[in-house]
């Protein structure tokens, strides 16, 4: 489990990022971190993994302060950044020299992953391409089946097959007891990966719903009017019409547009958490 309570952080003394930042993950969930531009989602992440330490409150990794950097814990998480590097050496001895680190590291499913994104065993990696890299370290995160799993805008740099490689990679080595936290722009790719959905607005979460929530009190819904009807709370204009979000009283089933609920929540800050 990952908790933060009260969590202060910033950069600079003029002015904070995170202020009582509030969040609690539970195993067995993919978590989606979406925000604009600047509110703190990698910060975020590297405060979970230790990489940067809160001015005050806690930051707790399965009960251990992610600060105390224990080894029991990093062995357990991985952190993919926007910004990585590799090594000037082959696949198999990037495999050689990090796989030690993580003791459920599965060399098996690695290989597996690699035929996926077609991405050939005996390539050095100084000769791929900044996309055929990134699979290659997309494939190792997910091969090292840690139980904290952090992946900073991942399908950055990756073509549309290639994007729907990384869902097909992260679902079939996806385990229970996993919490895995993407942050990402790219709200199309993940539409059908996410299963928890966390919005961070001037310091603080300002919205956190599963999935299945979402699908029980909202309905959205295609039209070509721009939607004045009564239980409309929010429409965006799309090619071909409109989507609407709508109240669902009847539990009707539709497909969550995460994108188009984003926006609705960025432009209603407090309105939306009266519905749940």
């Amino acid at each position: 489990m990952i908790n933060l309570e009260k969590l202060h952080f910033s950069y600079s003394a003029k002015k904070s990022l995170f202020a009582d930042l509030d969040l609690e993950l539970k195993p067995g969930k993919v978590y989606g971190l979406l925000g604009k531009n600047g509110t703190g989602k990698s910060s975020l992440l590297k405060l979970i993994v230790g990489a940067i330490f809160a001015k005050k409150g806690n930051c707790m990794v399965n009960g251990v302060a992610s600060s105390d950097r224990d080894p029991n814990i990093l062995s357990e998480i991985f952190f993919l950044s926007e910004n990585y590097e590799t090594p000037a050496n082959s696949i198999k001895d990037f495999v050689s020299a990090n796989g030690p680190l993580y003791p459920k590291f599965d060399q098996k499913k690695f290989f597996s992953f690699l035929e996926i994104f077609e991405i050939d065993r005996d390539s050095n990696l100084e000769h791929l391409s900044y996309g055929q890299r990134k699979k290659v370290i997309i494939s190792f995160a997910i091969a090292t089946n840690v139980k904290y799993l952090l992946l900073d805008e991942p399908t950055n740099g990756l073509d549309i097959p290639s994007k729907s490689q990384f869902r097909k990679a992260l679902l079939s080595g996806f385990q229970e007891d996993q919490i895995v936290i993407i942050s990402t722009h790219q709200i199309r790719d993940l539409n059908q990966l996410i299963e928890s959905i966390i919005i961070i607005e001037d310091g603080k979460i300002l919205f956190h719903k599963d999935v299945f929530e979402l699908e029980e009190k909202l309905l959205f819904s295609k039209s070509l009017s721009d939607g004045n009807d009564a239980d409309v709370i929010y429409s965006e204009m799309v090619p071909g019409g409109y989507i609407h979000i709508r109240t669902n009283p009847n539990n009707e089933p539709s497909e969550v547009e995460l994108e188009v609920l984003f926006n609705a929540i960025i432009q209603n800050k407090t309105s939306f958490n009266q519905y749940f």
